[in-house]
């Protein structure tokens, strides 16, 4: 039985290769071995996957991707498959050279790829072109055969990496593989479940090729990769409860004619769970939002004066839906963040802190998407999403507080550098409104008595499972309130 712990475990490149040495010193193995059993591993994805398939289109590049590629053309063409080889280059280095003999020993044919590119039929390519060694952009003969992959009317399966994707950080390099099957070896590449990543690998699948766990416990992983068990953190209500044990969220924000934002994230926090949340809006939003959501005790409020009554009576503090960044939402953001309460800062809070940076209270969440983290930074939105990882931690430290990058694969991050990814959404999220939906979960959850960082990574959980289930095989058209029946279930334990 494969070790449970690896399979929440995402490591950078040089961790894994360090992994890969530290197995052949400790563990007795050889090169050649782990290259034979992910070969092997590959193989049985591959007839699991597609069991009617009778031809294969092997793509091996000179490295030890392609020997995985060759020793799988073997194994491929022993159980009786039709196999047709295709090499970038006329050598193989190290292990892989052995594969490729073994391949032509066994009566294999190479195919050299030219500029004249023509790919043969089969009904699964096999990617082996380049694996987690790519750091520069993909060019010349390797672009144009990875053009035609993608091309190719067969089902694709990558190993270990869609060929052109940074494994380290999800990026595309010029030009990569859409796969519809990645199998990874070892250990999870964090690259391959952020960014581009996303798009390229597929359904994954991890085979950590028989490494004991005694290897793996000496490599501490970079990233923690969530999964439902963590929608466990609320315990079960006792019958003896009432709505003052839960939490009384204040959502500060609703400049004229944006009303919406705050009422989402509101209407969020309640349905979380907290027992009371109070709204901080302009005069003219509280009849709209009372008639939306009459649950929803809201106020206008135009002053710092008339804030600071709601500031004292309310336990957690989300700021920034819907807010602006006129003098209206600058007097209310700068009046909550002086109170030293649990908070959540969003939207317009983000961009007014980006401005005029401040202490912050302790227990403080920050939920950029990379447009307000790169303002946060004084970057652009390019170098956010080239090191996703290294933004949010750098975000994080530089604010002294817990933070969530969204996007595909969001990420979570402290001060103190842990982070965590969310392996959950769907590109139907990409509206507007689901951001505040996020920041009422998040103060609902700060409500009921979470830490910054259990708060915001059950809520980014719970929140990205609610859009999967609402979206559904339909992700375009999604609102933000369709997400409100599954947050319900999913924090009362349900699957809905």
């Amino acid at each position: 039985m494969q070790n449970e712990p690896i399979f929440q475990s995402l490591y950078r490149v040089d961790q894994v290769r360090q992994i890969d040495r530290a197995a052949i010193e400790i563990g007795e193995l050889t090169g050649t071995t782990l290259m034979s059993r992910a070969a092997a591993a590959a193989f049985n994805c591959l007839r699991r996957r597609w069991p009617d398939a009778r031809s294969v289109l092997v793509i091996a590049g000179s490295g030890n991707n392609g020997g995985d590629a060759f020793l799988l053309a073997k194994l491929a063409a022993a159980s009786g498959m039709t196999v047709h080889v295709l090499a970038l280059g006329s050598e193989s280095h190290g292990d892989a050279k052995l594969a490729r003999a073994e391949w032509i020993e066994s009566g294999g044919d190479i195919e050299i790829a030219s500029d004249e590119l023509s790919l043969v039929e089969a009904d699964v390519l096999v990617d082996g072109l380049f694996g987690t060694g790519l750091t520069r952009a993909v060019s010349g003969i390797a672009a144009a055969l990875i053009e035609a992959m993608n091309a190719h009317r067969g089902r694709k399966l990558a190993l270990d990496v869609p060929s052109g994707l940074d494994a380290d950080h999800g990026r595309i390099l010029g030009v990569a593989l859409r796969a519809d099957v990645t199998i990874s070896f070892v250990a999870w590449k964090r690259g391959l479940l952020t960014a581009d990543g996303v798009d390229c690998c597929g359904i994954l699948q991890l085979d950590t090729l028989e490494i004991p766990p005694s290897v793996f416990a000496e490599f501490p992983a970079d990233v923690s990769l969530l999964s439902r068990k963590i929608l466990s953190l609320l315990a079960p209500r006792s019958g003896n409860s009432n709505k003052g044990q839960f939490g009384h969220v204040l959502a500060i924000g609703g400049e004229e004619g944006m009303a919406g934002a705050i009422c989402l994230a509101a209407e969020a926090s309640l349905r979380v769970g907290a027992g009371k949340v109070s709204v901080a809006t302009r005069a003219a939003h509280v009849s709209v939002i009372n008639a939306r959501c009459p649950e929803l005790m809201a106020r206008g409020v135009d002053s710092p004066q008339s804030l600071q009554a709601m500031l004292d009576s309310c336990g957690v503090v989300a700021v920034g839906p819907g807010l602006g960044q006129g003098g209206w939402g600058h007097a209310l953001w700068d009046t909550a963040l002086r109170v030293d309460k649990p908070c959540v800062v969003d939207a317009d809070g983000l961009n007014l802190l980006a401005r005029e940076q401040r202490p912050l209270p302790r227990e403080t969440i920050l939920t950029p998407h990379p447009g307000e983290a790169a303002r946060l930074l004084g970057c652009d939105v390019a170098s956010i999403q080239a090191d996703r990882f290294a933004a949010v931690r750098e975000i994080a430290k530089r604010y002294a507080a817990v933070v969530v990058l969204k996007g595909a694969g969001s990420l979570i991050a402290d001060a103190h550098g842990r982070l965590a990814l969310c392996p959950f959404g769907n590109p139907g999220m990409a509206s507007a409104g689901m951001g505040d939906v996020l920041s009422g979960v998040l103060g609902g959850l700060l409500g009921q008595g979470l830490s910054a960082w259990d708060a915001a990574c059950m809520g980014v959980v719970m929140h990205g499972l609610a859009g999967d289930h609402a979206a559904r095989k339909c992700p375009r058209g999604l609102l933000a309130s369709d997400l409100f029946p599954a947050l319900r279930h999913l924090v009362n334990g349900h699957h809905p």
